[in-house]
Parts: structure tokens; C-alpha cells; sequence
């Protein structure tokens, strides 16, 4: 019996040591915490159908056929009933009225001038995002952008690039005052917290290889948020094989403030 207590608590022992070893992580742990965003996809739109076409106005000519027609089927009638004498003289200056009468009113018709479409106050006044860029078919309707005209991907993200490096030695070091440097105070509670739960063991994380590129800028409020999507192989324990990872760093800064620094609000895991 004895045995088997102690066998039962060697096998606990080996458990808690496995959980310790799987705690060894990067920086943020490889979970999301801090500020995180969505990116919702864009759900397909039907095609417009084409609106029927409207029915034709009716001309104001419409208006007069009917009195045009009973004259001439008044000289007609007259013709017929009264024959060749009064009657026919007659109808035949009816008919001749009436044939004069459309003549008349046709022409004002066609001179009359057509109605032009409406315009809404404003299309006319194009801009360059407005215009397709090769010069004909139809183009979606400009959106303003948030993302600051200074901000240049390809510097930032060499920056980002030394910095995740930087804090991912600190994590090991458990270096609490270089990483609160480059964090909120959020993120620093977040981080603190999981080093803490490390109990001083220790912590090795070797970047293999890592890709930074520019997921998205934008300014929401006085704040100017970039996201950097890290790419690459990382390894978290000494002899283990390198494995892939990605994740999103979301770092801001005032746009107020001159020289305001860049702290990092957010890790959101692929």
C-alpha cells in the first residue's frame, strides 16, 4: 500500500512539472490579451437588379384627339345625312378644321421642351478618389480612410520587428521594468501577472525566423492604432522543434501629444 501512495505522488509530481513546462510561452503567453479587434468579412451583396422602366408621360397632345376625332366624325355624319349640298360643304369644313386643329397642336408639341433628370445637389463635384483609375466603368463610392497620412509601414515595421525581439528576452529575464517601457499599464498588469505565476522558473524563447508586415492603421480618437501581424517560427523549449506561429500586435499612440511614444494595447492570436 505504501508503494502505491508513493507511486501515486511521483505521478503528481511528474504531472505538475509538464504543466510547468507547457507555461514556458512567449511573450502574452501565445493566448490574446489586452486590446483586441475584429475584422468582420464583407458579406456579398446581390447584384442590383435594374429598376423597370417607367412608363411614358402622357403628351398633352392625348388631350385633344378626342374632340379632333368627334369633329372629323361630325363632318362625316354630316356628309352622309346630308348629302352632296349643305351637309357636304359642311363636313368638309369640319374635317378641315379638325385636320388644321392637329396640325396645329402637334407642332406645339414638338416644340414644347423635354423634361431634364433631377440632379442631386453635390454630384457634380467630383474628386480624384471618385474617378476609376483606368479611365471608364463604374467605380463604388469613396470611403474616407482613418489611417494618418505621416505613417510609413516600412520603418514601423522594422521597429516592430527589433522590438518583439527585445521584449520577448525581457519576458525571459523576467525583466518587468524594460517591458513596462513599451506596454500600457493593462498590458503590464497582464504580463506581470503571468511572470509572477512562473515562479522564477526559468524562461527561454528563440525567434527562428519572423516577418512583420502592416495589417491595418487607424485613428480612433486621439489614438493612432497600428496593427502588426508577426509571422515566423518560434521556439519555447530548449531542444524542441521550432513551430510556426502567428499573432497581431496592436500598438498606439496619441496623435495630440507631440512626440508621443508607441505602446503596445493588445496580442490577439491568430
Amino acid at each position: 500500500m505504501t508503494k502505491i501512495f508513493a507511486l501515486f505522488f511521483v505521478v503528481l509530481i511528474g504531472l505538475g512539472l509538464a504543466v510547468q513546462d507547457a507555461d514556458a510561452k512567449r511573450l502574452g503567453g501565445g493566448s490574446s490579451i489586452g486590446k483586441q479587434t475584429s475584422s468582420p468579412q464583407k458579406q456579398a451583396q446581390p447584384p442590383a437588379q435594374a429598376p423597370a422602366p417607367a412608363a411614358p408621360a402622357p403628351s398633352g397632345a392625348s388631350r385633344w384627339l378626342g374632340p379632333l376625332a368627334g369633329l372629323a366624325a361630325g363632318g362625316l355624319l354630316a356628309s352622309l345625312f346630308m348629302g352632296e349640298g349643305a351637309g357636304g360643304a359642311f363636313g368638309s369644313m369640319l374635317m378641315i378644321l379638325a385636320l388644321v386643329a392637329g396640325a396645329f397642336f402637334i407642332f406645339r408639341m414638338l416644340r414644347r421642351p423635354q423634361p431634364q433628370p433631377v440632379q442631386y445637389a453635390g454630384t457634380a463635384e467630383k474628386t480624384m478618389t471618385d474617378m476609376p483609375a483606368n479611365g471608364g466603368g463604374a467605380t463604388l463610392p469613396a470611403t474616407r480612410s482613418t489611417r494618418p497620412l505621416w505613417f510609413e509601414d516600412a520603418p514601423f515595421a522594422r521597429e516592430a520587428k527589433k522590438h518583439f525581439i527585445r521584449l520577448q528576452d525581457a519576458n525571459d529575464r523576467g525583466d518587468l521594468n524594460d517591458i513596462r517601457e513599451f506596454v500600457t499599464p493593462e498590458m503590464y498588469a497582464e504580463i506581470s501577472l503571468q511572470i509572477q505565476e512562473r515562479a522564477g522558473k526559468p524562461n527561454k524563447t528563440e525567434v527562428v525566423t519572423l516577418n512583420a508586415d502592416i495589417a491595418d492603421v487607424i485613428t480612433d480618437g486621439d489614438l493612432v492604432i497600428a496593427s502588426v501581424r508577426f509571422t515566423g517560427l518560434i521556439r519555447e523549449e530548449a531542444n524542441a522543434p521550432a513551430e510556426s506561429f502567428s499573432e497581431t500586435w496592436h500598438i498606439q499612440k496619441s496623435e495630440s501629444q507631440p512626440n508621443a511614444a508607441w505602446f503596445i494595447a493588445g496580442i490577439q492570436q491568430a
